[in-house]
């Protein structure tokens, strides 16, 4: 196998894995994986800019994931850029930076090769489970996008659509430059709504009530499933093919919506950098699952990483 470091930069954090992998069999061995929330989409959707504070903030992020690929002496690296990055006027400045520090040239990739890469990680390992009918709908919920995609051995249909937890958050939840605490009645009805014409869209090229299996992927669903397992602090392990039902999803997203800031900071499993937007991903994941009419999400901790990492390999 092919020792690799995988690097996906979405809009709200930036995670790596370095890895040895086979494509054919599905193995891989594991070295390192690591997650920061970086925010790099902050005020993208207002200004169309990355900010220069986000921008530093990836970049030194960027330096540790450096010498950690160099520890584990990874002999392929490919870096992906997605949402925020292809959204930016002044991406060229974000290109240039990672080329300097990690000396590869980020790929900002499209919404379907997001989607494909996704898919390539998420059921990789799932081929030959009795238990997991198919067809699969895989569910990436990002910060500036959700990427939805069917399939069974292979991609079927894919539609990568402009809501995520963070773009639905500063677009609809955010009052002079604060985050509503908690958030309000008018703010949770325009995010729904935006969810629903998303997903109206999403369906003209993506069956999605064709689902027999919904995959859940990325940092909404593995905390809503961390609470779910009403878990003290955050374990991949028991949140890997865990199971959240409709019910539990319902449950969760209402006490999202209607705690405040600190209420959300004190549940031990939450990542400090998705207190402010767990309730915009929650609602995402619902209304997913509500217009699919499956009743449960099987929750991945392996994405776009692993599927980046398996297209080195």
């Amino acid at each position: 196998m092919t020792r690799v470091a995988a690097i996906d930069c979405g809009t709200n954090s930036i995670r790596l894995l370095v890895a040895e992998a086979d494509p054919v069999t599905g193995e891989l061995v594991e070295y390192a994986r690591r997650m920061e929330v970086v925010r790099l989409g902050q005020g993208v959707d207002r200004t169309g800019r990355l900010a220069p504070e986000a921008l530093e903030r990836t970049f030194a992020v960027c330096r540790t994931y450096a010498a950690v690929i160099e520890e584990h002496g990874a002999e392929k690296v490919r870096f992906v850029a997605t949402s925020a990055s292809r959204d930016a006027e002044n991406r060229d400045e974000f290109v240039r930076g990672v080329v300097d520090i990690l000396g590869v040239e980020p790929e900002v990739i499209s919404g379907d090769q997001e989607a494909a890469f996704s898919f390539a990680g998420a059921t990789k390992e799932l081929t030959g489970r009795d238990d997991l009918a198919k067809p699969y709908l895989v569910v990436d919920i990002g910060g500036g996008s959700t990427e939805l995609v069917v399939g069974d051995d292979r991609v079927r249909a894919a539609r990568s659509v402009d809501i995520g937890c963070v773009r639905m958050t500063e677009r609809h939840l955010v009052r002079d430059g604060v985050v509503a605490d908690p958030p309000s009645r008018e703010g949770i009805d325009a995010v729904r709504a935006d969810v629903a014409a998303a997903l109206d869209l999403a369906e003209e090229t993506v069956p999605l009530a064709s689902a027999a299996t919904l995959v859940g992927l990325a940092g909404t669903v593995t905390t809503v499933a961390a609470m779910a397992l009403g878990l003290e602090e955050y374990d991949s392990e028991a949140i890997h093919h865990s199971r959240v039902s409709l019910e539990q999803v319902r449950e969760i997203t209402a006490r999202l919506l209607s705690s405040t800031h600190a209420e959300r900071a004190a549940i031990s499993a939450m990542h400090p950098g998705r207190v402010d937007v767990i309730p915009s991903g929650a609602l995402i994941l619902q209304a997913v699952m509500e217009r699919t009419g499956v009743r449960e999400v099987v929750v991945s901790e392996h994405d776009i990483l692993d599927g980046i990492a398996f297209s080195l390999a």
